[in-house]
């Protein structure tokens, strides 16, 4: 097992409508495949007084704010307070949690954004699981396919796990912050309350509670700061 990328030490379950589908797992890329079927059976079994199915599959909370401009196709459920602003533009599969807030012209696709979640200006974000509090600064994006198109690797430690999948975007930790303009490589790991800097290429599992200032130079961040 590669420390650091297990979902217990990246995501509070307590913060996503969406635990269950992490049950039995030890990888959160392992939950992917699931996402659209499992949203096509929880839709249903939410509160009619506390969501509304707008259209086939897409089940959005009543205090949910949603911009006219706003394009959503289903599978997707959007949580309670949650914001969809200006153009953003959800392809489907999409859990959007609790006060999340999706920005101007920001992408989703088969995605888990856990309660709280800022994707707020020119984001892409497919593939992938957000952690409580996570925030994808302007124009960072998730890449979540390889150039090669072969089969993606995650790397850690010194191990490798082969997933088996050809299209993993990254795994953001509770409270992690990515700078503007960042790289998230496919099959990235970004731990739990670490920091990267803006314009970075991120790849491989990044250790929580870290500063990543580029590949070379990762700092343990000072928590007495």
């Amino acid at each position: 097992m590669i420390k650091g990328a297990m979902i217990s030490e990246l995501f509070d379950l307590s913060q996503t409508i969406a635990a269950e589908i992490f049950e039995g797992k030890t990888y959160p890329w392992e939950v992917l495949p699931e996402i659209h079927d499992f949203i096509l059976k929880l839709g249903p079994t939410l509160p009619k007084d506390e969501y509304e199915e707008k259209k086939e599959g897409v089940w959005i909370a009543r205090d949910a704010v949603i911009w006219p401009t706003v394009s959503i196709t289903g599978p997707c459920i959007v949580c309670h307070k949650a914001t969809l602003r200006q153009c953003a533009f959800i392809r489907g599969n999409a859990i959007i949690g609790e006060g999340a807030v999706v920005g101007n012209s920001t992408e989703l696709k088969n995605v888990i954004l856990f309660n709280d979640v800022e994707a707020p200006h020119y984001n892409y974000v497919g593939d992938s699981i957000l952690g409580f509090h996570a925030h994808m600064g302007a124009g960072s994006i998730t890449s979540n396919i390889k150039s090669d198109r072969k089969n993606i690797v995650v790397r850690g430690e010194g191990q490798e796990i082969a997933t088996g999948m050809r299209k993993i975007g990254a795994m953001l930790g509770d409270w992690t912050e990515i700078g503007c303009g960042s790289v998230l490589n496919p099959g990235s790991v970004i731990g739990a309350h670490t920091n990267v800097y803006p314009l970075s290429s991120v790849r491989g599992v990044i250790p929580g509670h870290s500063i990543y200032k580029n590949a070379g130079e990762i700092a343990a961040k000072r928590e007495d700061l």
